[in-house]
């Protein structure tokens, strides 16, 4: 029969694969085209909601300012042009991946370091929350089309966007190779769906044949309409900066490629950036076309353009749902493929639990993926899945870390301009060596610093009241509490090292204790175990919490064993660990240099299930002594589906 622990790994193994070889990391690097599914799906997927929060601004004036959404876009592509150029530097100068985070460590410091860390880890957070939620509202929309309204109730989207993190989570903990296979095909069928309705849409406007939307949704005008307003245009921009979501994502994540790694990582980014552009330019130009009108609570404007170009009835207007609704949620994959390893790069510089640095049983940092979505669902949960709720959070870490590294790479540059030809310098996270064009190169690189943080400032200020406050808030209080984890991991350092240089080497005496519940098979192992140690002295003590079993206990004692004395402590209060450390307390004042070694006899079952049927009271041992200095508490298993009739326990005690 299987052990608790073999039923477990088998379930492990059905979930999610069999355990992989350290050495087979160099077969899970992943090319080109794969690369582009794993992380520009972030980026892409942004696509079919940036618009539309354009115009969800553009809205607040009036439909009349609905044609602003075209310079808006074209602003943000140039924007979005100078962020690729630095990005793609910053690929090269920096192979061993972690973007900003490892770009500010060289060269701001740990505290811009832990900053940027923050930002990015709660833009990939928000990542999983927003494209989730708003693949769910692609499917609502798809839903309210054909007249069916499932979807409406709010808490109906969180538990199926809940369930589809769910999916994402064990998809990606079965490596990366696995999830950039399996989330190729998605990205693929929507880019492919996608540049298949820009094009007949452009066939069409060019030949006349385009036609307005009818909104299946009354749209009413707003009651009080707001002036156009520089603030209120900058607003829109700001909402429609969420098109450059995930652009850093192949920064951070270039020790997934196949060698050359940083060729390959600078090439998919180059390409994701590029179909970004065409894509985002092609929707917000064939949406003002069209008339498309954000719709509050109902059609999405991918929806109005699709229905729009193919008639509600065609086949491909609902081929073009599932595929957005297909590439939104596999968006979240881009976090999946980042979160964990810049997670990892904090905790192993200190700033995190080192947990996160543990690679699990299929090379991926298992740890960091479920940390990620227990967050993302909890935020999930709080805002109801509403994408409109999350969009404030969300760009503002990113753009925060755009600056933080832009900056980073300035003082980079600047440090390379000092080296002579020739020369090279080894950092933390690469190496320096001396670029006759590194002027030009810092120029692009400031620019971009000067770009983003321009953007971070508008949407911190234009968003504020929508919840941005909340961001701004949050990254400091997470700063601070990594580097409160810092001090604590040096502080145990510093005194684990002075500890150990006052501690001489010497052996010292041990007193063994062999805890009695009964006097059967796994007690007597114990017993065993004890009497075969050097010297095989060994105290036998009972905790008596019922008087009938101890004089039960004593009376089989006294047959079974004449020669030793069983020591039994009351209690009174039926507490198993308050007289186990007293009884140590009081052996270690009469001899306070001694080790406590206690040996505790634990029967083990086949199942989990028939395991949970016992008291198991190792468990609440090993918690009231963990803490005791001096005293070891050693475990041994007794199995009971393995017992056999030759086993030792049935034979005569040792020492008897």
């Amino acid at each position: 029969m299987a052990t608790t622990e073999g039923t477990f790994s088998q379930f492990k193994k059905i979930i999610i694969g069999k355990p992989l070889e350290t050495a087979a990391a160099p077969h899970q690097a992943i090319g080109k085209i794969p690369g582009l599914a794993v992380f520009a799906s972030d980026a892409l997927s942004s696509v079919a909601y940036a618009t539309e929060e354009i115009l969800v601004i553009l809205a607040l004036a009036g439909s009349a300012f609905f044609g602003l959404s075209l310079p808006i876009a074209l602003g943000i592509c140039i924007l979005l042009v100078v962020v690729t150029i630095s990005y793609r530097q910053t690929i090269f100068a920096y192979p061993g991946g972690g973007g900003a985070y490892i770009v500010a460590r060289d060269n701001l410091g740990e505290l811009a370091a832990q900053t940027a860390g923050a930002a990015l880890m709660m833009d990939y957070i928000l990542t999983v929350a927003v494209s989730i939620s708003s693949g769910v509202a692609q499917i609502a929309s798809g839903l309210h089309a054909l007249g069916y309204d499932w979807l409406n109730d709010p808490w109906a989207k969180v538990g199926l966007a809940v369930g589809l993190v769910i999916f994402m989570t064990v998809i990606n903990l079965r490596g990366v190779k696995e999830s950039a296979t399996a989330f190729a095909i998605p990205t693929y069928f929507f880019l492919f769906s996608i540049l298949l309705t820009l094009a007949i849409g452009f066939f069409q406007y060019f030949t006349g044949n385009l036609k307005t939307v009818e909104l299946l949704t009354e749209v009413h005008a707003q009651e009080t309409l707001q002036a156009m307003t520089v603030f209120l245009f900058l607003r829109a921009f700001s909402s429609g900066c969420a098109a450059l979501t995930g652009v850093e994502a192949i920064s951070n994540g270039i020790t997934a490629f196949k060698e050359p790694r940083s060729r390959n990582a600078a090439t998919t980014m180059l390409w994701m950036s590029s179909i970004l552009m065409v894509l985002f330019l092609g929707i917000t130009f064939l949406a003002n076309q069209i008339g498309a009108t954000p719709v509050h609570g109902g059609e999405t404007i991918i929806s109005q353009l699709a229905r729009t170009i193919y008639g509600a009835g065609n086949p491909l207007y609902y081929v073009l749902l599932v595929a957005t609704m297909a590439i939104l949620i596999m968006a979240a994959n881009t976090a999946y493929a980042d979160f964990p390893r810049l997670a990892a790069l904090h905790a192993g510089d200190g700033f995190l639990p080192r947990q996160l640095t543990i690679q699990g049983s299929r090379l991926v940092f298992s740890t960091g993926i479920v940390t990620l979505a227990v967050v993302a669902s909890a935020l999930i949960v709080f805002f109801r899945a509403s994408v409109s709720g999350l969009i404030p959070l969300y760009a503002i870490g990113v753009f925060l870390s755009f600056t933080v590294s832009q900056w980073g790479m300035v003082v980079r540059w600047h440090k390379i301009g000092k080296l002579k030809p020739g020369e090279a310098v080894q950092e933390q996270g690469s190496v320096l060596t001396y670029d006759p064009q590194w002027r030009w190169k810092q120029v692009v690189n400031a620019l971009g610093g000067l770009m983003t943080f321009v953007v971070m400032l508008v949407f911190a200020i234009t968003k504020f009241k929508d919840g941005a406050w909340f961001i701004l808030i949050l990254i400091p209080t997470l700063v601070i509490i990594y580097f409160q984890i810092h001090h604590h991991y040096k502080d145990v350092a510093k005194r684990l090292s002075i500890a150990g240089q006052d501690k001489p080497i010497r052996p010292r005496p041990i007193r063994t204790i062999v805890l009695i519940n009964s006097l059967h098979a796994a007690a007597i192992r114990a017993i065993n175990l004890a009497s075969s140690k050097r010297g095989g002295d060994w105290v036998p003590v009972h905790i008596s919490i019922d008087e009938k079993q101890t004089q039960k206990l004593r009376e089989k004692w006294r047959e079974r064993i004449p020669n030793k004395e069983l020591v039994v402590l009351e209690s009174p209060y039926r507490s198993v660990a308050t007289p186990i450390r007293e009884y140590i307390s009081k052996i270690r004042e009469e001899n306070p240099e001694a080790y406590i070694d206690v040996i505790v006899g634990s029967l083990r079952m086949g199942s989990f299930w028939e395991q949970a049927l016992h008291t198991n009271t190792t468990n609440v041992l090993l918690a009231a002594l963990s803490d005791t200095e001096g005293v070891a508490i050693t475990i041994i298993n007794y199995h009971l589906d393995d017992a056999h009739d030759n086993s030792p326990e049935k034979h005569p005690l040792a020492g008897d």
